[in-house]
């Protein structure tokens, strides 16, 4: 008989949660059950699994799950790659307000921390990481705090034009991936991606500072549909 597996010590973070985005491919080893069943099991332990069905060569679904255990994502890219998924990539990350909305309302702070996704009625799908540079003459990290505040607050007001359009999540990733924060928007219509991005690129947090890393873009499904959109039946 088999004993039963050790039991592990959770993985939490002291606020918010974690965060996983995985890209990844379908191949002819793809089981459809088992994917829905991996999926199904993370909902059920109280975890969120947005599905995305992607464009462009890069991956062909991206799931991004939210848990308050980092164990749990790791129990759901294991069970993924194990129904014939191959993961092509992937960016972990946590929730977090950021230094300079100290001053929220609480509301607004559990928002950010605790976000409910995916937001209804925007189904147009981007991920990005970006960091903040440390180049001679444009090192983000060697300006006073009061001078970024102001940048971020221009740069926040820039997205505010996009309220009921875009919803913006930000996720820290500063010692957990390669780049300072994960970047995902949920928007009404593709252009709408477009749009967010053009603009705030132009406000000077980003014009002189701003650093991005590769970009994926697709659409927000139900799981069952995204599979079948990519051909696994």
């Amino acid at each position: 008989m088999a004993s039963s597996p050790e039991p592990i010590e959770p993985s939490t973070p002291s606020e918010g949660v974690a965060v996983v985005h995985l890209f990844v491919k379908v191949g002819p080893l793809t089981e459809r059950e088992a994917v829905l069943t991996a999926i199904k099991d993370a909902e059920a332990r109280g975890d969120q699994v947005v599905t995305a069905a992607m464009l462009g060569h890069k991956a062909d679904l991206a799931f991004m799950a939210l848990a308050a255990d980092q164990w749990h994502l790791r129990r759901l890219q294991t069970a993924l790659v194990q129904a014939g998924l191959e993961l092509v990539d992937s960016y972990v990350s946590l929730t977090e307000t950021s230094e300079y909305a100290q001053g929220v309302p609480d509301e607004m702070k559990q928002a950010r921390l605790h976000p409910v996704l995916p937001p209804e009625g925007k189904p147009a799908f981007c991920f990005y990481p970006m960091s903040k540079k440390r180049d001679v003459g444009a090192n983000w990290f060697t300006l006073p705090y009061d001078e970024r505040k102001e940048l971020m607050y221009e740069h926040g007001a820039s997205g505010r034009q996009f309220a009921g359009r875009v919803q913006q999540v930000v996720t820290g990733s500063t010692g957990t991936d390669d780049y300072e924060w994960g970047v995902t928007l949920f928007c009404v219509h593709p252009d709408d991606v477009k749009a967010v991005v053009y603009t705030m690129r132009f406000d000077q947090a980003s014009a002189l500072y701003g650093e991005f890393g590769p970009f994926y873009v697709g659409m927000v499904a139900e799981p069952s549909a995204a599979l079948s959109e990519v051909g696994v039946l």
